[in-house]
């Protein structure tokens, strides 16, 4: 009999059911998550899904139009199709209120990128009426190309890639190793997302388990700033896989066992060893893989967690030495946390506190603040700094500064809107200065608002990257009143014992 692939690349730890003690705790852990909003209501979901269907008939009249325009046989046509399908946290049913949904848009070979761009605003402008669409922003040239969209109250992250297949059935999906044929390399991103989700969903012996898991880890990863690959951390796609493995180590336990067992395991894992889901998948295309015997760059990777779907790649690559320090660091407070609930009866609010990253973590501190005369600038600009962001902390950490412990990025920008009056009152601006700071106006961050272009700018790769040319700012520029838009990025410093 062929092992079961939901356990793994090796045996289990334990076996054993969970206990009456597991079973409390996983009731009080539902709900602290309840208590907290982690999840939404059933109107809500359902608003969901009906965004989802209407957004799947848009896509069909897509398909329809291109292939009229070519001139296409109305046969084929009626048989063309095209498919909606979701991934990341909807499709692993971890989702919450406001949570976006991502979603891959996928058509036929004569569909292509930029029909898909050049038709898909306003046919979803003639689809919904215009009070219900609050945001709809196209990111075209980036290396996972995206619709921003806001419909009735849902915000829907929009890709595309076509398949080489004359039709797209209502039964079709990306499992198949077939359908990477001929995919480009933004394809092969835009369909990998949802190809490692429904992988990750596969290999996990009991799929409600893992998502309770999981909305644990990931609160308490996002509470203690230890959230977003950009900077240096686990994403979301990441942590699922950590919390997999635990699963499939320990295949009948309860959530909270495999909480504890997450902190435990991923601190005194025998790092550079990657956490792998499945043995390795074979494929017959010749694409590049994660591969640290083959590629040096994959040899220097600190904490590789490898995503399960054949293109294996490293979902943990920008983890450095100094958020790997703190990722240590946190994985121990939250063991020490989770035995007290085991042991001591220790509420499960202690995991989730917030960070103390600005109050009493460090004495020292690094702000790198960007700053544009337009919104446009201010987020091509800001997106670009923080992708390179690690570089900054990479050169410290390098640096001959032997007083340094560690560098640690704090995984959001804070964004500022200033009405300056004077050359000095810009000046003072880009100096972090506060005092000119719109009053009335909240300072979201970079999870929040409707930045989408700054976030994508930071996703892409940018080395080689030409700066984008746009309205920087600068004191010599000012001349007369100017609004100032600003981001800053803040990194905290750990001296040595003894250093001040």
């Amino acid at each position: 009999m062929a092992a079961d692939p939901r356990l793994g690349v090796t045996t289990t730890m334990s076996n054993d059911p969970p206990s009456s003690q597991d079973l409390k705790l996983d009731e009080a852990l539902l709900q602290e998550l309840k208590s907290r909003n982690e999840f939404e209501s059933q109107e809500e979901t359902k608003r969901r899904h009906m965004v989802l269907e209407r957004l799947e008939g848009i896509l069909k009249r897509l398909v329809v139009l291109v292939g009229k325009q070519k001139g296409l046989p109305q046969g084929i046509l009626n048989e063309a199709g095209g498919k909606v399908l979701t991934y990341g946290s909807f499709e692993l049913g971890v989702y919450g209120p406001g949570s976006d949904i991502d979603t891959i848009m996928v058509a036929p070979k004569h569909v292509t990128r930029e029909h898909f761009f050049q038709h898909m605003p306003d046919l979803l402008r003639k689809e919904f009426k215009s009070e219900d669409i609050t945001e709809l922003t196209p990111v075209p040239g980036i290396s996972v190309p995206i619709i921003k969209v806001e419909l009735c109250g849902v915000s829907v992250d929009l890709i595309f890639s076509n398949l080489h297949l004359s039709s797209v059935p209502k039964t079709q999906d990306l499992n198949d190793l077939n359908v990477l044929r001929g995919l480009d390399e933004t394809d092969l991103r835009c369909v990998n997302g949802r190809r490692v989700t429904r992988r990750i969903l596969d290999l996990v012996p009991q799929t409600k388990v893992f998502r309770m898991a999981l909305r644990a880890i990931k609160l308490w990863a996002k509470k203690r700033a230890l959230y977003g690959n950009i900077v240096g951390y686990p994403g979301g796609v990441a942590y699922a896989m950590m919390v997999a493995r635990i699963c499939q180590l320990y295949p009948k336990a309860a959530a909270p066992h495999i909480i504890l067992k997450f902190f435990f395991l991923m601190r005194k894992w025998n790092w550079p060893s990657p956490v792998l889901l499945q043995h390795h998948e074979e494929g017959a295309l010749q694409l590049r893989e994660w591969d640290p015997a083959v590629w040096r760059g994959d040899k220097l990777h600190l904490m590789p967690v490898i995503t399960p779907s054949y293109p294996r790649q490293n979902s943990t690559h920008t983890i450095g030495p100094s958020t790997r320090m703190v990722l240590l660091r946190e994985m121990e407070r939250g063991e020490t946390i989770v035995r007290g609930v085991y042991d001591n009866g220790r509420p499960w609010k202690e995991l989730f506190q917030k960070h103390t990253f600005f109050t009493d973590a460090y004495k020292h501190y690094i702000s790198v603040i960007t700053a544009g005369k337009t919104k446009e600038a201010y987020q091509q600009w800001s997106g670009l700094v923080e992708s390179k962001l690690k570089w900054l902390v990479q050169g410290i950490e390098q640096s001959d500064a032997k007083s340094v412990e560690l560098v640690q990025p704090f995984n959001k920008g804070f964004k500022r809107k200033h009405d300056c009056k004077t050359a000095d009152d810009v000046e003072k601006t880009l100096e972090g200065n506060l005092d000119c700071q719109v009053p009335d106006t909240a300072t979201p961050t970079t999870d929040q608002g409707d930045d989408i272009k700054a976030q994508a700018a930071a996703q892409t790769a940018t080395d080689g990257m030409e700066v984008p040319a746009t309205s920087g700012v600068s004191p010599a520029d000012a001349d007369g009143p100017q609004m100032i838009w600003t981001m800053t990025f803040y990194l905290g410093i750990g001296l040595k014992k003894g250093r001040q």
